[in-house]
């Protein structure tokens, strides 16, 4: 009953979310999580093996995952965004790599006991670190822009080239060796081509398909799906493996179109991917045995690990930027940071195989010496990525900052107050008139249109987690609010009324339009601005033990606004139509309070320091 084909996806379905979710709660790598979580199911108590379940089924289905989300990596490799690091992302590509193989295959030879057809095979494949590791790191550590890229970028395009060059080496080897003719190598170089070419034209030709509207819109993610799984399908059935380089071409050529269209499929893509890299993750872990694990306590397989670790991939990356911008910061970042995933894991399963075929024992070793290095290389690099990006000063702050639509006296104010309580904060507006006050007062500004495709590369947003619409334009303000849905995420996203008389209208719009609407209905945008421009004040009041929420309620004054909430975890909790948050002890409650009892309390402090000193 409980042991079906449908049951155990369900369970290796469920349990991939479950880590995702399991990682975000409590800031865990999740990769880490994924690769555990599949351990336990399946070597360690033995509930799945899910080899033995999806049987013939099992390889497509991941090469097929690998594909989707080696594309959907793809699509985020706009050039614009790699103005400032094509150099050192070029030469990492090309000449670091290169190092990593020479290397990396050395070490294989030396140190793991393998011989050097074997070393040199495995050596090309373990370049690779690919978006299914890089990805989910880069998303939870919050590099800055110029370092997440050059680790984007370069996983991204490495990943299909590793498979390759171990191929290239495989087919290399046996013609030197004479178990193979020219004629072997060159169809393995023209198939390379093929599958560039290939990917060329499915990218070209979808992308004006999806411009000219030739696609309706209900079927433009179907169809791109099941093109990236034609495009690598035709590649792979060719040659193996060059599939990879194919669904590469095809994202990249489809990212620099600059379709219109694109990132609303590039958002769905993302969805599938986190689906697929959880369960896919889950499925390879599972499908390793326990004489696999315990052959990873190998002494040389441990050594050859470390080797990787700390001499060949820093040793890649330091002599490959020679002479390029990268600072000492960043080459330190980037030369620690390598995870191996799917790709390595994969198609080290295949060459295993393929080797021993043709008669090397010592291929035998390829599955436990792949998945030492690609654990090894998750944990040590997921746990760590945070804590040395802050230590090099290459993350965005701990704490959650906001971003300000609009400049006007009211976010200009409030701004300031954020930026005294330490909370980054930007205020961005095209009008630099409109900026004017929050120039004065020395804050953060953006000049640009928020909803320009541009600003994703001019404007740094990592360091942002909540953002406020706050323009007399209310239409303005739910599309703002709207558009950036999925990078912030709907519960981070608040809007103000324009009007009062709108303020009962906004109550008649559809739930997934614009933000949450800030504030008490008398809080529209004439009336914020009207008060902060005034000798309105914002104040800052700490609860404790001894001052309750409910007495800070009671004792302040009735027109008072009550803006947001400091949690003591740093996160923000703001008052909106409908919902006010509660504080606790250790918290900050920021209210929009009136000049008069400010001025009595002003007043009645003047009076004690008096009487003080009489």
């Amino acid at each position: 009953m409980f042991d079906s084909l449908l049951f155990n996806l369900m369970t290796i379905l469920f349990i991939g979310i479950a880590s995702q979710w399991v990682a975000w709660r409590f800031r865990l790598p999740a990769i880490v999580v994924m690769s555990v979580a599949g351990l336990l199911i399946g070597p360690l108590f033995g509930w799945i093996n899910p080899k033995d379940v999806f049987d013939n089924l099992f390889q497509p289905i991941i090469s097929a995952a690998v594909a989707i989300i080696l594309f959907e990596g793809s699509l985020n490799l706009d050039f614009r965004e790699i103005k400032t690091v094509r150099q050192p992302i070029r030469r990492i590509v090309t000449f670091g790599a290169f190092i990593a193989w020479i290397f990396g295959s050395l070490a294989a030879h030396y140190i793991a006991g393998l011989s050097l057809t074997v070393a040199f095979v495995i050596g090309g494949l373990f370049i690779v670190t690919g978006p299914t590791v890089i990805l989910p790191l880069l998303r939870q550590a919050k590099l800055k822009p110029r370092t997440a890229a050059i680790l984007k970028w370069e996983g991204i395009v490495v990943d299909p080239f590793g498979a390759l060059l171990a191929l290239f080496a495989f087919e290399f080897i046996k013609f030197l060796t004479g178990k193979e003719s020219v004629g072997t190598l060159l169809v393995f170089l023209a198939a390379s081509l093929f599958a560039v070419v290939l990917g060329t034209l499915f990218g070209v030709g979808l992308g004006k398909a999806l411009e000219k509207g030739r696609i309706p819109e209900y079927l433009k993610s179907p169809v791109m799906f099941v093109a990236v799984i034609t495009c690598f399908t035709i590649a792979d059935e060719m040659m193996h493996e060059t599939g990879l380089l194919a669904v590469t071409a095809m994202g990249i050529v489809m990212a620099n179109m600059h379709i219109s269209s694109i990132k609303d499929m590039r958002h769905f893509k993302e969805n599938i991917s986190i689906l697929l890299i959880s369960t896919i993750f889950v499925m390879l872990t599972a499908s390793l045995t326990i004489d696999t694990l315990m052959e990873i306590f190998n002494v040389r397989i441990i050594a050859f690990v470390i080797l990787m670790l700390f001499i060949v991939r820093p040793l890649s990356i330091w002599l490959s930027t020679i002479g390029t911008d990268m600072t000492n910061q960043e080459k330190t970042l980037v030369a620690w940071i390598a995870p191996r995933g799917i790709v390595a894991l994969t198609v080290s399963g295949y060459f295993a195989e393929s080797l021993l075929k043709a008669g090397y024992e010592d291929a035998a070793i390829l599955t436990p010496l792949t998945f030492a290095l690609v654990f090894s290389t998750v944990v040590a690099h997921g746990f760590s990525i945070g804590w040395l990006a802050k230590k090099l000063d290459l993350s965005s702050t701990d704490k959650p900052g906001v971003l300000l639509v609009g400049g006007n006296a009211f976010t200009a104010k409030l701004g300031q107050t954020m930026y005294e309580l330490n909370i980054p904060v930007l205020v961005a507006d095209e009008s630099w008139q409109r900026l004017n006050i929050a120039r004065q007062m020395n804050l953060p500004v953006y000049h640009g249109e928020i909803l320009s495709e541009s600003t994703e590369y001019h404007l740094e947003l990592t360091p942002y987690e909540y953002m406020i619409a706050a323009t007399d334009d209310e239409a303005y303000n739910a599309l703002v609010c709207s558009t950036f849905v999925p990078e912030m995420g709907r519960v981070n996203l608040y809007q103000i009324a324009a009007g009062p008389e709108r303020t009962q209208k906004t109550k008649e719009f559809n739930k997934t339009v614009g933000g949450k609407v800030l504030f008490d209905s008398d809080a529209h945008f004439q009336a914020l601005n009207r008060r902060a421009a005034g000798n309105y004040v914002i104040r800052k009041t700490d609860l404790t033990e001894q001052y309750s929420y409910e007495k800070y309620l009671s004792d302040r004054d009735k027109g008072s606004l009550l803006l947001f909430i400091v949690k003591q975890s740093g996160r923000l909790e703001f008052y909106t139509r409908d919902d006010s948050p509660k504080g606790e002890a250790g918290d900050k409650v920021i209210s929009l309070a009136p000049p008069l009892k400010e001025f009595t309390k002003m007043k009645e402090k003047i009076v004690e320091k008096r009487r003080d000193q009489s």
